[in-house]
């Protein structure tokens, strides 16, 4: 399968308007973003999990992020609440799942190759980012391997300018914004190439964003080897 796998063209999805697909796993469904593979595959989706389900205990070769989004998110290491960010590094594995039921929104098989640390954040760790105008506040979660992953709250109304030198990644968790014409609400997820620089307006509500400043796809992402189990978390 391929789904907007062209990096070089700008591409938004608004998630919340999706049909939910089912996943191997039972309870367990998801909203494509982006995709190269079939069930295994480099991936980034939105995925629910309903209350009591899960996947049975697999690894991530090539290591998976991912924000939950709501619910509690479960696996082996621990409960992660709404606004956890985890990053799983390539070789890791675990058996996720959730007695409440979650959504996350996670990204499979795009690591670099030499990217090997696994980092929790709990809902508001990280450090504060520099200020910006219209920016209320700005937390970075992750910086390092030619990446910098951020959750930001707009200022409503606040027009939004953020350079774009490698590419960049965002997904409204509240709020909404404009951009290019077009307004994104919850769930919308929009992808930037390097060198379009982001021009926004944030809603009467102002907005709180998920975002990665980052190549699209590094130059030595670690290698896919499409003989691993399938699993989307």
């Amino acid at each position: 399968m391929l789904l907007n796998e062209d990096l070089s063209r700008r591409t938004l999805v608004h998630a919340a308007r999706l049909d939910w697909v089912p996943s191997p796993a039972k309870g367990v469904d998801r909203r494509m973003l982006f995709r190269i593979g079939e069930e295994k595959a480099r991936a980034t989706s939105i995925v629910r999990y309903a209350a009591g389900s899960r996947f049975s205990h697999h690894q991530h070769p090539g290591g998976e992020e991912f924000l939950v989004l709501d619910g509690i998110f479960q696996d082996e290491s621990g409960d992660f609440p709404a606004g956890s960010y985890i990053r799983n590094p390539p070789g890791s594995g675990h058996a996720p799942g959730s007695d409440g039921g979650c959504t996350i929104l996670v990204k499979l098989w795009q690591f670099k190759a030499t990217d090997r640390q696994r980092l929790v954040r709990l809902p508001g760790e990280g450090q504060p980012g520099s200020p910006r105008p219209g920016v209320a506040s700005s937390l970075i979660l992750f910086d390092g391997a030619n990446e910098r992953v951020m959750i930001e709250d707009w200022q409503p109304d606040a027009d939004i300018d953020i350079e774009n030198r490698q590419g960049l990644e965002l997904l409204v968790i509240g709020g909404g914004f404009s951009e290019a014409g077009e307004v994104l609400e919850r769930w919308s997820w929009l992808r930037l190439p390097a060198g379009s620089r982001l021009r926004a307006k944030a809603g009467r509500g102002g907005a709180r964003i998920w975002y990665k400043s980052a190549p699209l796809l590094h130059a030595d992402v670690c290698a896919f080897d499409n003989r691993q189990p399938p699993g989307d978390t």
